[in-house]
Formats: structure tokens, sequence, C-alpha cells
């Protein structure tokens, strides 16, 4: 039942969507399922009921992206096992836990905890203390809501995605916007171009996907023109802050923040569209971009030393002596 097929664009409907009746056929489809996911985690304990009734509710929470779907559409893009794991940690079954404590994630195979601690790490650099509460409270409102008008995390999935990459995306999302709303330094998204991750083991499909990857890169940074290359170098090559850029190319701050935060997403945009197209089917398209685009950056020519150093003479600026 786990579906890699691509589907369009979600459009979000205006009106609740009612989830169509269940035909003698899809409930003949929810039963399989029902006793394949009792295969594959015999120490989940559900029963039929209870598995239905949570179904329908996930059902719900899918329909309205995709208004147009049909139960035998939704169970086929179902990833069952990871939907199942999902359903028993909501309801309190503790094999379930033992399964997502010891989830692996798709791009580096680490464990899903430590994947989410070294986001905590990139997110909140030198502060321990904040690395673990980020954590710790994260885990702590996938059953529990944060506020009385929202869902727990864990009640929001609706099962269309691998879970342990979804809950590091969604992990990402909202320390990014507690920080955001706490007006701490905004370079914290770009901080995904500026700082890469580690890159992950190769085999055969992760080299060719390289190779494609490195001729999109490229393309990309072809078609940036000096300004932006230039600020991927002092971000990037530099390690400066977006405060210190702006300062030494006498602007504000919230313009290098914003000149940032297009160039990371005109990059994601078209660099992971050109690997789409070329039948990228994996399950972390953002990770696997910004794991490979810092072997890129060091090599490429364009973003030199003497080439940046050039693009700042031509302003009348010259690096910092800390900087060089």
């Amino acid at each position: 039942m786990t579906a890699i097929k691509a589907r369009p664009e979600p459009r979000v409907s205006e009106t609740p969507a009612q989830p169509p009746s269940l035909t003698p056929a899809d409930s003949g489809r929810v039963g399989l399922f029902y006793h394949f996911c009792r295969l594959q985690l015999p120490g989940v304990r559900l029963t039929e009921p209870t598995f239905r009734r949570h179904l329908d509710r996930t059902f719900r929470i899918f329909l309205p992206k995709f208004p147009s779907s049909t139960w035998a559409t939704y169970l086929e893009g179902l990833y069952a096992i990871d939907w199942a794991v999902c359903v028993g940690c909501l309801e309190g079954v503790n094999a379930a836990w033992e399964v997502l404590f010891n989830a692996r994630t798709g791009r580096s195979d680490c464990l899903l905890v430590d994947a989410l601690r070294a986001r905590a790490v990139r997110l909140y650099p030198r502060d321990e203390e904040r690395q673990d509460t980020a954590v710790t409270e994260f885990w702590s409102n996938l059953i529990a809501p944060e506020t009385e008008t929202s869902l727990p995390i864990l009640a929001r999935f609706d099962g269309q995605r691998p879970l342990a990459p979804w809950l590091i995306r969604v992990f990402q999302n909202w320390h990014l916007s507690k920080l955001r709303q706490h007006t701490m330094v905004g370079s914290l998204p770009d901080d995904e171009i500026a700082i890469p991750l580690e890159s992950a083991p190769r085999g055969d499909s992760g080299t060719r996907w390289h190779e494609s990857f490195v001729v999109a890169a490229r393309d990309w940074l072809g078609a940036a023109d000096d300004d932006e290359r230039l600020l991927l170098g002092l971000r990037w090559r530099y390690r400066m802050s977006q405060r210190e850029v702006a300062g030494l190319l006498g602007l504000h701050e919230g313009s290098i923040s914003r000149r940032t935060d297009k160039l990371r997403d005109k990059a994601l945009d078209q660099i992971g569209r050109r690997l789409v197209a070329e039948g990228w089917a994996g399950d972390d398209l953002e990770g696997f971009v910004l794991t490979e685009l810092g072997a890129l950056l060091t090599d490429d020519p364009r973003l030199s030393a003497d080439h940046l150093g050039r693009l700042l003479a031509a302003k009348g600026k010259t690096l910092p002596e800390s900087s060089g």
C-alpha cells in the first residue's frame, strides 16, 4: 500500500469536505489493510472499530487538500506501517512508541531522535540546554496539544507520507516559527544554505542523483547574478551573520534577510523541480538538496575567495580582516 506516485498540487476547499461512503469494495480493502497492519505490527494491537475510526479521521484530514479523492485513491497512497504506528501512539500502545523511538530517517538512516537533536543543534547553536528543551518539548506535544484549540502533532498526520521525515519537517517549522515570533535573527531559515548538512553515504542510486544534482545546481548558480553569489559567498564561505553582511554592504539587515530567503527558495525550487522531472521519488527532496549543496559550493570557482574579493572590490568594499 506504500505509494510513490506524484499527486497534483493540493488545493484547499473553502467548505469542509465530507468523505464518500464506503462501498462494499472499499470496506473490503479496509479489512485487508487492517489485517496487513496486524501482521506487520503484531505488538500494536488495535480493535477493528478503533482502526476504522482513525482511518476515517485521517481521511478527513487529507480530503480538504484533494477534495476529489476516493477511498481507493486514499488507501493506495497510504504509508500503511507509518500510519499504524502513529495511530498506536495516539492510542497509548507502548509497542508503537518503541517503533517510533527506533524509527530511522530515510536520508541518513540515523535514529529519529538523533535527527531531531541534529536539527536542534543547528537551530540553537552553542546552547545545549535549549537544544535539549527543544527536543523534549516536541516529544511531549506529539500527543498533547500545545494550546486548547490546537491538535496534537501526531493527530495531524494524514498517512500520505513517511512518518519520520514528516516529523523532522514539523519539528523544524515549529521551532523556526517560535524563533521568528521572538524576533531572533531571521537567518535561521537560510542557515539551511549557510551551514550545509553532512553528506550522506552514497550507493549506486545516490551517485546517480548526486550527478543529476550537480548539473541542476550548477545551472542554478550560473543563473544567479553577482549580488546573489556575493551574498551566498559571504554567508556560506565566510560564515558571516546577516547583521555582519548588512554592515559590510551598507544595507539594512531586513533586506539581507529577504534576499537570503529568496535565494534559498529559488535554489530549492529550481533544483528540486529539475530532480522531480528526472524521476526523483525520495522521501526528503529538500534535505537531499541542502545536504549536497555544501560540497558543490566548496568547489565552484564562482564562490572562490578570489572571485568574491573581486565582487567586493567592484563595490569599493573589502572583507574585514577577521573574515579572511
